[in-house]
């Protein structure tokens, strides 16, 4: 009998707020930070003589905050992705008193590839007549690895650590090889964590070519367009964020016994699969399997899920696609909400955001509002309205779902 997986710390960065705290506040107040993107790189250049478009909008961290106790060496040249990294991490870091496990037995799983776009470009740009100036350390830093390489120092991890990317689900696909790394004795505890995608005009501007991202409709009112599951949407709408989930192995039916460490929850089973496609499309069968595969690992039925935290892009069709998947897979009567329509499409970090949002709610009690949720896709959903409510989730299932046809699903029991 495989050991349990639960999860013993959570950090999260958000731009409705840093931390824990602030940021299920926000979540449970309903509070949304959307607006025109405005850190450098993120607008299409104007040419000489040509027309303006309309400007990209999102939701972006305020002020990222590290704390005051983290090592200030080599901040200076750490990008966006990599300071929201470290203070997600160290969040979770310290709720779960890793300093109590020995470094060698500690992994590190970074969900997200390609990560700091901007970065990269405003680099480029800056030297573009003079690339012999590019200074050494690009040589590095411009790899994904550099995350992974920033947080092991900065936290003394001495077991395994790596990069994987799952598009969008990468967050989440980051936490199932999490669980599967303490379940097989890689390690005592590992930390996944879903980073922030930093997108340039480049990526914002291809993604709103292709349909994927929410078109300039709301550019006058940025607080509308973020619509999961209403007849209005038209894409994703992009939001900064990163989310840390600390994983930690017990041996099946045995009580956690760090001292000072209350865990959240356990993973009962997870599940990922690929549709063979290279596109954005989804794929009804595709989620399905998932969401099967990951209650039967999990011994669980659809009736015993109580709350599921879906994907819910705002994508055209993605969102058909996922509650048709729902429904067929016996969820209809499970408690919904639409975390996207408060934080934004975190891109990588979406799933492992998502992750925290959900066991939050599941020690409160309380279930998150959704936002712009005017008008249904389908009736007979139990959506949570424009208010916090109550409700006892014993178990949930989050789902996270990724271009590149990949879907995952997760299992988790209250602790």
């Amino acid at each position: 009998m495989s050991p349990d997986a639960v999860v013993t710390g959570l950090g999260v960065v958000s731009a409705v707020g840093q931390g824990k705290q602030a940021f299920f506040d926000a979540l449970l107040d309903g509070r949304q930070a959307f607006g025109v993107l405005r850190r450098p790189g993120r607008q299409l250049p104007a040419g000489d003589g040509e027309t303006v478009a309309p400007p990209f909008i999102g939701a972006e961290i305020a002020d990222l905050q590290l704390c005051a106790t983290m090592p200030r060496k080599g901040l200076r040249t750490v990008s966006l992705a990599g300071r929201a990294a470290l203070a997600a991490l160290h969040e979770a870091w310290h709720e779960a008193r890793l300093d109590q496990v020995r470094p060698e037995r500690i992994g590190l799983i970074i969900g997200g590839s390609n990560v700091q776009q901007r970065e990269l470009v405003l680099a480029q740009a800056a030297l573009a007549g003079e690339p012999w100036f590019i200074a050494p350390a690009y040589g590095h830093t411009f790899l994904d690895s550099d995350v992974c390489g920033l947080c092991t120092e900065a936290f003394n991890i001495r077991g395994f650590a790596y990069t994987l990317g799952a598009a969008s689900a990468s967050g989440q696909v980051a936490v199932l090889q999490a669980v599967e790394a303490v379940r097989a004795g890689q390690a005592d505890a590992c930390i996944a964590l879903g980073a922030l995608t930093d997108l340039s005009y480049w990526e914002l501007q291809a993604l709103s070519s292709m349909g994927a991202m929410g078109s300039a409709r709301f550019a006058g009112e940025p607080a509308m367009a973020c619509r999961p599951f209403d007849r209005d949407r038209d894409g994703f709408i992009f939001g900064e964020a990163c989310g840390a989930v600390v994983v930690e192995r017990v041996e099946r039916g045995a009580a956690f016994e760090r001292a000072g460490v209350q865990p959240y929850a356990r993973c009962l089973g997870g599940a990922v699969n690929v549709d063979g496609n290279r596109h954005p499309n989804p794929s009804l069968a595709g989620e399905c399997l998932s969401i099967r595969r990951a209650l039967r690992r999990a011994a669980l039925t659809a009736a015993q899920i109580d709350y599921v935290n879906p994907h819910a892009s705002g994508s055209r069709i993605g969102d058909e696609t996922e509650l048709l998947a729902l429904r067929e897979s016996g969820l209809a009567h499970a408690w919904l909400n639409t975390t996207k329509s408060l934080t934004g499409h975190g891109l990588a970090a979406a799933g492992a955001v998502e992750v925290v949002a959900t066991l939050l709610q599941m020690r409160s009690g309380r279930l998150h509002p959704c936002r712009n949720l005017d008008r249904p896709l389908e009736a007979g959903w139990n959506f949570v309205g424009t208010a916090a409510q109550a409700c006892d989730v014993e178990h949930a299932l989050t789902v996270s779902i990724g271009f590149g046809g990949v879907n995952s699903a997760l299992c988790w029991q209250r602790l």
